[in-house]
């Protein structure tokens, strides 16, 4: 890892591990130019489902979210509010990161980050987005690199 450390970070990062690919997000924040290998997108991906379900277990665990056995209703806990907020919290702080590896990702595919706004065609977008996402590098994806 001590390799990495010094690499400068506007190349994608090609079998960057777990930790590597989660510390390049925080620190490429808002960088929508260059490239993001495939295992710094879903490295990524893995690393936010996992709070989203650590914060759902959260929820159930706490008593936040309550099923009724007998009518099966869904009650929303006094603490849902909690774990509705530092989902929130989250979802902001990750937004604009989340879609900037989402537009180098598209680059390393060779395809301009706009086409993240496919996902936005009803019932198909979502699917074609994601197909994009885990296509292999494109060398031609180079020339959204930043000069060196």
């Amino acid at each position: 890892m001590s390799n990495t450390a010094s690499a400068p970070l506007y190349p994608p990062l090609y079998g960057a591990s777990f930790g590597q690919a989660i510390a390049r997000f925080f620190k490429k924040y808002a960088t929508f130019s260059g490239r993001a290998s495939r295992s710094e997108y879903w490295w990524w991906f893995l690393f936010n489902a996992i709070i989203g379900v650590i914060l759902y277990i959260i929820g159930g665990i706490l008593g936040l979210i309550q099923v009724d056995a007998a009518t099966g209703a869904v009650t929303l806990g006094p603490g849902y509010v909690f774990v509705a907020v530092v989902g929130g919290l989250w979802g902001l702080a990750t937004l604009v990161p989340n879609l900037a590896v989402v537009w180098r990702r598209l680059h390393d595919t060779n395809r301009p980050g706009p086409f993240y706004f496919l996902a936005f065609i009803p019932f198909v977008g979502g699917i074609i987005l994601i197909i994009l996402l885990a296509l292999d590098t494109n060398p031609a994806g180079a020339r959204f690199d930043q000069a060196a």
